[in-house]
């Protein structure tokens, strides 16, 4: 199973989207799951309150920060994670890609999940 589909099957195993994504990765950043799902908790469903960035999209960021951080800044590929993700979902904010105020889900919580891992194996 590759590494999209295994995030979206965690996250249908109660884990929120920051958590799928993160522990979609166990095997690669060499943290256990456990540690990985209590950094997730609080980013699910735009941090608790789909006001906020997609649960997914901080999880994928974390991923990167965490495979290519070396002491110098990531700001730049932080924001062309963020470019990529609003590219392939068509927003960043959790409301926003759920339709909360419009009525108009712009993508679903599963791609969104497959879209964060997409752009992680895009930037590492």
């Amino acid at each position: 199973m590759d590494k999209k589909e295994a995030a979206v099957e965690l996250k249908h195993n109660g884990f929120n989207c920051a958590q799928a994504v993160l522990c979609a990765y166990e095997d690669e950043l060499g943290v256990p799951q456990e540690i990985l799902k209590k950094i997730g908790a609080g980013f699910g469903v735009g941090m608790g309150c789909m006001e906020a960035t997609c649960g997914a999209l901080c999880a994928a960021q974390m991923v990167i920060g965490l495979k290519k951080y070396d002491d110098r800044p990531i700001l730049r590929d932080a924001a062309t994670a963020l470019r990529l993700f609003n590219e392939k979902c068509g927003a960043t904010l959790c409301k926003d890609l759920k339709g909360k105020d419009t009525g108009i889900v712009l993508c679903e919580c599963d791609d969104c999940v497959r879209r964060a891992v997409e752009v992680v194996t895009e930037m590492t």
